[in-house]
């Protein structure tokens, strides 16, 4: 890529997007084929670190073992506006796809006091629906001169 960072940064953000829409149809497929009603999954970060928590799977509110299939997800790398595939098991798909929303909505979430929250994946409705909680320090000062 040529040009300033930010138009760089502007095309990598058009990449995300992207692939996080091809890399939603082909979890929610997953998820309909499967049986798979719902997905929770939470997230936590702070301190420039941050994590998804295991995803949890429900079928019809009994809870379930994601099934051992792999599938093959979009990627994107700073510098580039092409996806790559990379093949990856069912949960680690539900993950990336997460990992991809919180950077295209959320970018820097795990920075700093970071934050929390949660996804929910209804297959029904072909929705991904996001509690987000980001943590801020506040200040207050005052001076006084006596």
């Amino acid at each position: 890529m040529t040009g300033s960072f930010s138009t760089n940064w502007a095309a990598y953000a058009e990449a995300k997007r992207r692939a996080n829409s091809l890399n939603k149809a082909i979890v929610f497929d997953a998820l309909s084929k499967t049986g798979i009603t719902h997905v929770n999954v939470t997230f936590d970060g702070e301190g420039d670190q941050g994590q998804i928590d295991e995803p949890s799977a429900q079928a019809n509110g009994q809870t379930v073992e994601f099934p051992p299939l792999t599938l093959n997800i979009h990627l994107t790398h700073f510098g580039n506006t092409e996806t790559t595939i990379s093949e990856m098991s069912f949960r680690e798909a539900v993950e990336q796809l997460c990992y991809g929303y919180l950077e295209e909505g959320h970018d820097g979430w795990e920075n700093n006091e970071g934050s929390y929250g949660e996804f929910v994946f209804d297959v029904a409705a072909r929705r991904v629906s996001l509690d987000f909680y980001g943590r801020i320090i506040d200040a207050a000062h005052s001076e006084h001169i006596f």
